[in-house]
């Protein structure tokens, strides 16, 4: 991801580029400043957002599709208009079963998603 999008009042989506990330997930980092962070994660199929953890809070949005999700061991399928809160340093991740995308809000920004 090598745009500016920091401190960005207006961000339009289709004039974001995404990037190919780890699974076959693109990511979109959407707006964000040093204290939060919006980003669209777009899944087909059997992409996997591998377990993982980060000092961040997450709270993840359903926007469409269908999903198992893990966080700190427990797994649960999460569909359109479902949201997970996820601390910091809880282990989390998915797997698409329905073709979708996901809404993440990070607090404070990823700092890696903006190399």
């Amino acid at each position: 991801m090598n745009q500016n999008l920091k401190n960005k009042v207006w961000v339009f989506n289709d004039e974001v580029i995404g990037e190919q990330i780890d699974g076959g997930v693109q990511r979109k980092v959407l707006a964000y400043c040093d204290n939060v962070m919006c980003v669209e994660h777009y899944f087909e199929e059997g992409d996997v957002g591998a377990l993982h953890s980060h000092p961040n809070t997450q709270i993840t949005y359903v926007v469409d599709g269908e999903f198992e999700f893990t966080i700190s061991g427990e797994t649960k399928v999460v569909k359109k208009g479902d949201t997970m809160l996820k601390q910091d340093e809880v282990i989390h991740g998915c797997k698409c079963t329905k073709k979708g995308i996901l809404l993440d809000i990070f607090t404070p920004m990823r700092t890696d998603f903006v190399k």
